[in-house]
């Protein structure tokens, strides 16, 4: 009879935890699902902490581009050659013959948003001092992994501050930000986290956002072959590993273009059909 009386008192205080943990289990439940549903970090319609729709690459327009356009690329020393054999064998140069564009090259060792450089200040003290004149049918602002020590603090905004002036300095022209490639694997965590901001951004902006990173340009695979990790070339691209890098940039460029199209010449239509 004790024995019967304890289970009769345990039992009921047993179904009862059992029925909260029940309501804890499917509350649990629901909110995961409702996160990954939701999953805001993903959606193509967010809202930055300012207030201005980000939008989705699906929605882009897509380049279009005159006939041997005028490229102005800026950025730091991978867009200066660093580490090539000769500077003017960086992927900025080469990519002109790739793509067919007459380029201006504007790379500074060094430098950031946020980093001056060796030869030159930061980048919107760059762009302010940038010829008004140079009238650039594109601009490929690449970089920088130089911010990566900077800290994030004030980082958005010297980038928002810097676009601002080369949209006012170059209001016809394109804009298409090449983000920072990886030096060293694995990513480090600062450069991943100066990627995102920078995705995020042109996002803001309907820009055109190329991610090396996510791209996968540079693998354990290629990593020797693209990157000089020698005390001379202290982890910037080789002289393969540029012309390698132009040979991506200009596929990737050449993906978010439009289709050129090409006028039919006397006689085409005349041509058999296969």
């Amino acid at each position: 009879m004790i024995y019967g009386r304890e289970v009769s008192q345990i039992a009921p205080l047993m179904h009862r935890r059992t029925g909260w943990a029940i309501v804890a289990i499917a509350l649990l439940i629901a909110a995961t699902v409702a996160v990954v549903i939701a999953r805001p970090w993903l959606s193509p319609a967010a809202t930055s902490a300012a207030g201005s729709e980000v939008i989705a690459a699906a929605d882009l327009t897509p380049l279009t581009l005159p006939d041997d356009p005028t490229v102005l690329i800026f950025g730091d020393s991978w867009t200066y050659g660093s580490a090539a054999t000769d500077p003017t064998l960086g992927y900025a140069y080469v990519v002109a013959q790739d793509a067919g564009w007459t380029t201006i090259v504007n790379g500074v060792r060094g430098s950031g948003y946020l980093k001056p450089g060796i030869d030159g200040p930061a980048f919107g003290e760059r762009i302010a001092a940038l010829d008004p004149s140079l009238d650039p049918d594109l601009i490929i602002v690449q970089g920088s992994i130089n911010d990566r020590r900077m800290g994030a603090a004030g980082y958005r905004d010297a980038v928002r501050a810097a676009w601002d002036q080369l949209t006012a300095k170059y209001p016809d022209a394109r804009i298409v930000v090449l983000g920072p490639a990886p030096q060293v694997l694995p990513v480090e965590p600062a450069t991943a986290r100066i990627d995102q901001d920078l995705s995020t951004l042109t996002a803001e902006r309907g820009w055109w956002y190329i991610s090396p990173i996510a791209e996968n340009w540079i693998t354990d695979a290629n990593y020797l072959t693209v990157i000089d990790t020698s005390d001379i070339g202290r982890d910037h691209p080789t002289t393969a590993g540029h012309a390698y890098l132009a040979e991506r940039l200009a596929a990737a460029m050449e993906a978010i273009s439009a289709p050129k199209i090409t006028a039919a010449g006397p006689g085409d239509s005349d041509l058999p059909q296969r």
